[in-house]
């Protein structure tokens, strides 16, 4: 017990000990840090300074550029059936898959042996028809000629048997005689009537064999259409697709051949909100006739063709949303339908708008302004347009205000900043790297330009140059644009990108 005791009392001192040294050290702090400190009292902390990069607001007037993706179609597009069945004996000079023909071309011909037989038999009963139509004719003119007669004979039959009652009633002829005359008159008469029916008969022949004419016409007609369908012509000038039928082959009747596209009447389909729709119709709620560009990325450039809104689809498709745009392209060189293309569409100009940065408006629809005393100022905006990653405001509230470009989670109102302004910004060499294009000028259609060295520009011209996959059209509108002076800068960072600069 006295050794649990002692060492219960050891163990107390030990903890009061080392209390003391704990208070000790603790005033030998608070001592160095007052001594630091010089003895004067603590100062409050400083106000944080961000800087911030500047964009003026201008107001401009300015024509929104309305994008969206579409397919080129053609609005002449024929599909190639077999007029009629039978075996393919023979195709037309380079009909196949791709090739181009021309109004009037042979396309195929079908074995016409059958057709023939059948109109040589046509025009062999429209000669007995013909026969048998003149043979009525000439039995109709001798009936007439028979009538003709038989009123004669019956018109000298009725004279004499007048002249015979004459005479009796003078008492000089004789009641046999009378009767006699009587009975040949009755005969002419009924003779008459005979040969009445027989020019009935022979003017019902000749109806009979014009009817039987004109339908061994209408079969001969036929038979040689017939004939005439064993060969199949191009309807116009176009480009032959699908095309998979060889000599030899037995078709079917209104068997599909192939299709036949003008490549000339081309079209692009697009679909578009119904927001968007409202923008491109006027007052009465038809369609403007905008202007459009159509373009299609090949090997680094871009094949553009123009054209005009035309038509509007007739009915929203099932499972489908907003509107179908169809617009007529005026000259589409190197297009084909089937080509998935982007369209820009200039929308009607807007007056009085700012054109800035995405990341300038915040999701509250407000953008911060620099106050006079370098701090920031929360202004409500009206959104008008978001198109890629610029947005086009309302100018109302924000003309010549200096805007914080990019805004983050610590700006807001009441902030003080240290502005950063464009002509404060570290300029760069010109000549020798491209300026970035800012998302304002990217997305209103209006392409930055760059001037080039001479080292640069000849590297650009020998990578288009040698490269075998570009169509010609698209080379030489790229070694057009590389000759002058200013060079859109979307079009050498595509080239420098797959040439790995």
């Amino acid at each position: 017990m006295r050794f649990f005791r002692r060492s219960l009392i050891g163990l107390l001192l030990v903890a009061v000990t080392l209390g003391l040294l704990a208070m000790a050290g603790q005033t030998l702090r608070a001592a160095f840090e007052a001594k630091l400190a010089g003895g004067r009292p603590g100062q409050p902390a400083r106000e944080r300074v961000f800087s911030v990069n500047l964009v003026t607001a201008e107001a401009v007037s300015m024509a929104p550029t309305l994008t969206a993706f579409g397919e080129i179609r053609s609005r002449r597009t024929l599909e190639l059936r077999s007029p009629r069945a039978g075996t393919v004996i023979a195709l037309g000079e380079g009909v196949e898959d791709g090739a181009t023909v021309t109004a009037g071309q042979l396309l195929l011909r079908l074995d016409p042996a059958d057709a023939t037989t059948a109109r040589d038999l046509a025009q062999s009963d429209l000669a007995r028809a013909q026969g048998e139509a003149r043979d009525a004719d000439r039995a109709l003119a001798l009936s007439r000629d028979d009538v003709a007669a038989a009123e004669m004979q019956a018109e000298l039959r009725q004279q004499a048997l007048d002249r015979q009652r004459d005479l009796e009633a003078r008492g000089v002829g004789s009641t046999s005689a009378v009767e006699t005359a009587a009975l040949a008159a009755s005969s002419a008469a009924q003779a008459l009537v005979g040969r009445r029916t027989a020019l009935a008969q022979a003017e019902a022949r000749v109806d009979q064999a014009a009817t039987a004419l004109s339908r061994q016409a209408i079969t001969l007609a036929e038979a040689e259409r017939a004939l005439a369908e064993t060969e199949l012509f191009a309807e116009f000038d176009g480009v032959l697709s699908g095309i998979s039928t060889v000599p030899g082959r037995i078709l079917g009747a209104n068997e599909r051949i192939g299709d036949l596209i003008d490549p000339n009447a081309l079209e692009v389909a697009f679909r578009i909100s119904t927001a968007q729709f409202l923008r491109l119709i006027d007052q009465n709620g038809r369609l403007l006739p905008a202007e459009l560009t159509a373009a299609l990325e090949v090997s680094g450039a871009e094949i553009i063709a123009q054209g005009a809104l035309t038509r509007v689809g007739a009915a929203v498709g099932e499972g489908q949303t907003g509107r179908l745009i169809y617009a007529t392209l005026r000259s589409a060189p190197g297009f084909r339908p089937g080509d998935f293309v982007t369209v820009r569409i200039s929308e009607p100009v807007m007056d009085n708008v700012v054109a800035l940065p995405a990341t300038a408006l915040g999701a509250d629809g407000t953008v911060l302004a620099l106050t006079a005393d370098d701090r920031l100022e929360a202004i409500p905006v009206t959104l008008l347009r978001r198109q890629g990653d610029a947005v086009i405001l309302s100018a109302d509230a924000i003309a010549g205000r200096e805007l914080v470009q990019e805004l983050s989670p610590l700006l807001g109102a009441g902030i003080k900043v240290k502005p950063v302004r464009a002509a404060d910004a570290a300029t760069t060499d010109t000549a020798s790297a491209a300026p970035v294009a800012s998302p304002v000028a990217a997305s209103t259609g209006q392409p930055d330009m760059v001037s080039l060295t001479p080292e640069r520009r000849a590297a650009l011209v020998a990578f288009v140059e040698g490269n075998d996959r570009m169509p010609a059209e698209a080379k030489s509108r790229l070694l057009a644009q590389l000759a002058k002076d200013q060079v859109p800068a979307g079009v050498i960072e595509r080239l420098e990108s797959r040439m790995g600069g």
